[in-house]
């Protein structure tokens, strides 16, 4: 069936989702010809090794290991102090409902309430992330044939969506209680408390509030899912990112 075809296309598919000129490449020569070669049988991968040069099982053992590859590193780097907070692409603002809540404080002088419960936020994201290494793991070594197939014949972005699919009701399950707790032991529910108490002495506002748990949790989630797609991509086109000796000998050196 060509194995190693699939996971030329799993790899390729994020860097499409992710990257407009990696699009370009992706859908225009390795995932045409990932896609010719599912039908044949035939043919060399883009480093020129045959399709008789690795087995199905090393194949596919190349594949589970870039994912977990990327995903510990991933989870390495949101799961630190400022892995949320400092990092624009996944920094967690406050949610919409309390925008109005954040204006009025500023008009007021007293921004730096609405500016502390922000950075609380982003502090239980940081702190919930590493629960979601073994759900990440656990997904990926129960990803079948037919899930691959799937992939490679679904639109663009069907890798993305496949592992949202897969890990984000378990990833939810798993992280909520933890963001739960860890709203509280990083003072962002105090700070809430806090800034919602100053807010109501202002005259005239409107009624406001949100929900952190649910909030902080799909903001977390989403950043996570933006890296691990980037992380997959980047072990696909940086040698450097090969750091082990399964995925030299499956991509490259």
């Amino acid at each position: 069936m060509g194995a190693w075809a699939l996971a030329l296309a799993l790899l390729v598919l994020p860097l499409a989702v992710l990257h407009p000129a990696g699009q370009a490449l992706a859908q225009g020569s390795l995932f045409d010809k990932a896609k010719d070669l599912l039908k044949s049988g035939e043919g060399e991968t883009a480093g020129g090794l045959s399709a008789t040069s690795l087995s199905a099982a090393e194949i596919g053992d190349g594949l589970r290991e870039a994912l977990r590859v990327g995903t510990e590193r991933v989870v390495g780097q949101l799961g630190q102090t400022d892995g949320f907070n400092a990092d624009p692409d996944v920094h967690i603002p406050l949610p919409d409902s309390l925008q109005k809540v954040q204006s009025a404080l500023q008009a007021v002088g007293m921004s730096d309430l609405a500016d502390e419960v922000e950075l609380r936020l982003n502090r239980a994201a940081e702190q919930a992330t590493p629960q979601a290494k073994q759900i990440f793991w656990d997904a990926i070594s129960e990803m079948s044939v037919e899930d691959a197939e799937g992939i490679l014949n679904g639109p663009d972005d069907a890798a993305t969506r496949y592992f949202q699919d897969k890990m984000s009701a378990p990833l939810s399950d798993a992280m909520r209680p933890v963001i739960d707790d860890s709203l509280a032991d990083v003072g962002a529910i105090a700070a809430y408390d806090n800034m919602m108490g100053q807010y109501k002495t202002i005259p005239f506002v409107p009624d406001a509030k949100a929900d952190l748990t649910d909030y902080t949790l799909a903001q977390a989630l989403d950043g996570l899912f933006t890296y691990v797609a980037r992380e997959e991509a980047a072990i696909r086109s940086d040698p450097a990112k090969r750091s082990t000796e399964i995925l030299q000998k499956v991509f490259g050196e």
